[in-house]
């Protein structure tokens, strides 16, 4: 049961593991270029996306505050160090989000449907779009995920839905990222894999389109320096696509040892997963995302592959 449990994580969407594997922290964060008097606040900091975007602030020059409900965690200790101003704030105190949107004139947001459940996902983002309106906020950024219009019957995609809707409605000025899967998802089952097995309900044929957080971030710090570009706009990102036959012969060639590919029944899955995951991954099988990856790279170009993930964190 714990090897699906794990394959859960691996093949979850950006939402189902993602307080569980942030991105590594670099002294590197020293900015290109000062952009006086850009404030952004960066929600979900001290997870995997928001870590993600407040570095790639830090890297652009921008002034970054991090809403945290405990900043004084280990990773937002780590994330004040690198110079991110941590406010203590949460999506349902109302009162809380209006000290930290204080002088911020641009905001990043990522809600959490696996930690709050649909409705309060739903009203969180409500609730930040609200605070984010009455502050003035120039530019809001919401990661929401890719095909969330497409009516799915996939609750984590259609709680990301309505609040886009809600985006849309508000008339905020807003730009809205939908990435898919992580590829650090993949570091789930490292152990695995490294051991020679990867083990999926995924036939060899599924096709997979993945995306690095560290992009996503680096997509959120392009859309908030560019806003002329960027205000208005929705998009669908990805980074690669891959079959699972090709995936399990680049992990063969990557870790220089033959890796096995186990098909397990997706009834087996679903016991151990659950229903929402199964309902997701499904859909992955059947349908799958459908990212433009050639017009992603026309705004990123040098976005991972996921041999370059690879190989960057030393597979």
């Amino acid at each position: 049961m714990f090897r699906i449990l794990t394959l859960s994580c691996l093949f979850s969407l950006l939402f189902a593991c993602s307080n569980n594997n942030e991105p590594q922290l670099s002294t590197q964060t020293e900015p290109s270029h000062t952009l006086e008097g850009e404030r952004v606040l960066v929600t979900g900091v001290t997870g995997k996306q928001g870590g993600a975007v407040g570095l790639a602030l830090l890297k652009n020059g921008y002034r970054v505050r991090g809403l945290s409900r405990n900043p004084q965690s280990k990773r937002a200790v780590e994330l004040s160090a690198l110079g991110v101003e941590m406010v203590k704030g949460d999506f349902e105190n109302i009162a809380s989000l209006e000290h930290a949107l204080e002088g911020i004139e641009l905001i990043f947001l990522v809600t959490n449907y696996w930690e709050h459940g649909y409705e309060a996902e739903v009203q969180q983002g409500k609730n930040v779009v609200d605070a984010a309106l009455r502050a003035n906020v120039k530019h809001l950024v919401f990661s929401s995920v890719a095909h969330a219009d497409l009516k799915t019957g996939i609750p984590h995609f259609d709680s990301k839905y309505e609040v886009e809707e809600y985006i849309h409605a508000s008339n905020i000025p807003y730009t809205i990222l939908r990435p898919v899967s992580f590829m650090e998802n993949w570091e789930y089952s490292r152990e695995a894999i490294v051991a020679g097995k990867i083990t999926s309900p995924f036939s060899l044929e599924t096709r997979m389109q993945q995306i690095s957080v560290r992009d996503i971030g680096r997509f959120a710090a392009l859309a908030l320096k560019q806003p002329k570009n960027w205000l208005g706009r929705t998009i669908d990102i990805a980074g690669d696509e891959y079959t699972m036959k090709q995936a399990v012969s680049l992990f063969s060639q990557i870790t220089g040892s033959p890796v096995e590919f186990d098909q397990i029944p997706w009834a087996e899955y679903e016991r151990a997963a659950g229903e929402e995951m199964t309902v997701m991954d499904r859909w992955i099988d059947n349908v799958g995302y459908n990212a433009n990856i050639n017009l992603v790279r026309s705004e990123l170009a040098d976005m991972l592959t996921l041999e370059d993930y690879l190989h960057e964190k030393d597979w």
